[in-house]
């Protein structure tokens, strides 16, 4: 249903506000008069993951601990379901990341800022017991590093800015936004592409030989007249494809350098996911039939 992404300096009461919110919109879900879809609200924080404060002390331990919120938001996102993030967000590209998961999930999405001042969140701080307390100068740089978000960037919009002070903060405009405003739509930038399998490279080989040896055996048995081959390939369980011979004899290295350029090309294709934009299915038929078209077309061109 949609991705809620709090944001603010660290101390600012973003845990505060997130709770506030998950009430209120449980409490407006089981209104009797609420009619629409029955949904989920789920938190999801460093607390929640057992992340200690003390991975914002080095970058080799904060960037694991951020995959981790990044890796169970990307689980729980639904369409039953709306999802808090409870944590600092404080990088523009996270929230960005965040954004695009929801965008690929065909979700709804609006940002938190709850807004305080330094002074305030070094207050709060302070007043905090040690093991709920960021280390001195860590604060400080988190502060110092903070990404305020923009309206303006798609991202981080539509953005509700909560006051620390707001007596009424914006909780059922919030609301509205998760359940009644644009679904994002995955688009090419945002779909991951679909990885090939784990033998799809023994697949290819397997295949392109067997029909490699079915040409020259069938070749041989017509002379080298050329016209219609009928191609049985056993590595694509006996399938039957059709290819048409020039009046000449293409020899076993002619084929063999077809072969190359047809598993490079495809190779190339799987480190970097573009199969599927290419219409490769990895099945051994579909494989087959793709290894003789690209035969046919260069045979087609040097005739």
């Amino acid at each position: 249903m949609a991705l809620v992404t709090f944001s603010g300096l660290p101390c600012s009461g973003k845990s505060t506000h997130v709770s506030r919110l998950r009430d209120h919109l449980l409490a407006t879900l089981e209104r009797p008069e609420y009619t629409g879809a029955k949904l989920k609200v789920e938190v999801l924080s460093d607390e929640a993951l057992h992340i200690d404060r003390s991975v914002y002390n080095d970058s080799k331990t904060e960037k694991p601990a951020r995959m981790a919120l990044f890796t169970s938001m990307q689980r729980a996102l639904g369409k039953d379901k709306i999802v808090l993030v409870d944590a600092p967000n404080y990088i523009k590209g996270y929230r960005y990341q965040m954004y695009c998961a929801a965008k690929e999930a065909g979700l709804r999405v609006c940002t938190v800022f709850v807004a305080a001042p330094p002074d305030k969140c070094k207050e709060w701080h302070a007043s905090r017991d040690a093991a709920l307390k960021y280390d001195d100068t860590t604060f400080d740089n988190l502060i110092m590093r903070f990404e305020e978000p923009n309206s303006m960037a798609r991202w981080d919009s539509p953005l509700f800015t909560i006051v620390w002070d707001d007596a009424e903060p914006p909780y059922e405009a919030i609301l509205k936004a998760v359940t009644e405003g644009q679904v994002q739509v995955a688009n090419a930038g945002t779909i991951s592409a679909p990885k090939a399998p784990t033998d799809a490279l023994q697949l290819l080989e397997t295949t392109t030989t067997t029909l490699v040896a079915a040409i020259v055996a069938e070749q041989a048995n017509s002379g080298g007249a050329g016209g219609s081959l009928v191609l049985t390939s056993p590595a694509a369980g006996g399938q039957r494809l059709s290819l048409t011979m020039p009046p000449r004899n293409v020899t076993l290295p002619e084929l063999q350098r077809l072969k190359r350029q047809f598993v490079a090309a495809h190779r190339k294709a799987m480190t970097q996911g573009a199969m599927e934009k290419g219409g490769v299915g990895w099945t051994e038929e579909r494989v087959a039939s793709m290894f003789v078209e690209h035969i046919q077309e260069h045979l087609n061109r040097v005739t």
